[in-house]
């Protein structure tokens, strides 16, 4: 199954308006990107991506990017210097291991929601929303391969 069939309609608006709510508190934008494989390694390819996406260059370098190769079962979170400076070394595994929990269920949507939702609350506590704030980067699922 294709990456951009992998998720239904409903699935996707949910995974986005997961991204929304999180983003609701916070300055830290957060994006999805799906690809069907990914033939190198996961956070390699998910940092290429974040790259290519422009998240690392926000104002506060407050990006999270959740990867997934759903065809290959491998999924990464990568999250920018500005946030990585102020969560534990191992905030990103303890998101993922959370989100396993659900994919090995066969809750996909559930769990990139869950992720979704752990990431925003630790962006909102290092990042709250300015009165400036803009929506820097789209909340779009975005697909590759």
């Amino acid at each position: 199954m294709s990456a951009k069939k992998f998720f239904s309609e409903d699935q996707k608006q949910a995974i986005q308006q997961a991204i929304a709510n999180a983003e609701l508190n916070t300055s830290g934008e957060i994006r999805v990107h799906i690809d069907d494989k990914c033939k190198k390694d996961v956070l390699d390819q998910a940092a290429n991506l974040f790259h290519q996406l422009k998240m690392d260059a926000t104002e506060l370098r407050n990006g999270v990017l959740f990867y997934l190769a759903v065809d290959d079962h491998k999924f990464a979170i990568l999250g920018d210097k500005g946030i990585n400076e102020k969560v534990p070394a191992d905030f990103w595994n303890t998101i993922k291991e959370e989100m396993l929990v659900h994919f090995k269920q066969q809750q996909f949507t559930e769990g990139l929601c869950k992720g979704i939702e752990m990431a925003g609350q630790k962006l909102k506590a290092h990042f709250p929303l300015q009165s400036d704030d803009t929506n820097e980067l789209s909340n779009d699922v975005s697909f590759g391969n």
